[in-house]
């Protein structure tokens, strides 16, 4: 039997811990889909449920709200990234080999992990170039901050800031680095799909040209004297 990937989520996203269910499983699998086909702005509940042949009652008993659901399916990649960053550098002693590594873990397209059976990765990815910075960009950002509903995120800051610190102990900024990295990985894709001008990217063939990209501004900056 195929061994299932299970990531520990904020108890306090949702009302009913959707992993327990096949309703709540349905729920965030096909808000994935429905998020990426039409968007967060015209995601709703109800589009959700007639989709799933449930009521829309029926998905607020999982979730309070389509914000909470969008924080929890950003959670659940950063966990599973993390997981995925841990995994594939822990036999690596090298911390220049181990972060290249993970800079090209976060330039790479994802694919659909097969140890989860109700959530495609690959569509996940997709919502979070997107739509991941719509789940803290909000006035109620701090009093989420105080729910601790970022901390997967920031786990995988600290990790990927200890990598770099590892390559330099005597580099100032490697929150800041790893927090950048981690997003300017997002943006530059982003922008080779839909603004290709902001980017040098946007006729490339390379899959792994972010990836080479990226590598040259964290290390360039790690490195300089």
């Amino acid at each position: 039997m195929k061994q299932q990937l299970q990531i520990r989520m904020n108890e306090n996203l949702f009302l009913r811990n959707p992993a327990q269910s096949e309703l709540g499983k349905k729920i965030v699998g096909s808000s994935i889909l429905l998020i990426h086909n039409n968007g967060f702005e015209n995601f709703t509940f109800k589009k959700l449920a007639e989709v799933i042949g449930t009521t829309e009652a029926g998905v607020y008993r999982y979730f309070e709200n389509k914000h909470k659901l969008l924080v929890y399916l950003t959670s659940w990649y950063w966990g599973w990234l993390e997981f995925q960053i841990v995994f594939k550098t822990n036999n690596i002693k090298n911390p220049v080999v181990k972060l290249k590594k993970v800079i090209s873990l976060l330039g790479s397209a994802v694919e659909d992990d097969l140890q989860t059976d109700y959530i495609d990765e690959g569509v996940l990815y997709k919502i979070i170039i997107k739509e991941g910075s719509k789940a803290y960009l909000t006035k109620q950002v701090g009093e989420d901050n105080e729910k601790h509903f970022f901390k997967p995120y920031k786990d995988l800051c600290s990790i990927v800031g200890d990598i770099i610190i590892e390559c330099n102990p005597k580099y100032k900024y490697p929150k800041s680095l790893a927090s950048t990295l981690i997003e300017m990985s997002h943006f530059q894709n982003f922008f080779m799909i839909n603004l290709p001008s902001l980017t040098d990217f946007g006729n490339s063939k390379e899959p792994n040209d972010i990836a080479l990209f990226l590598t040259d501004l964290v290390f360039s900056s790690i490195n300089k004297k």
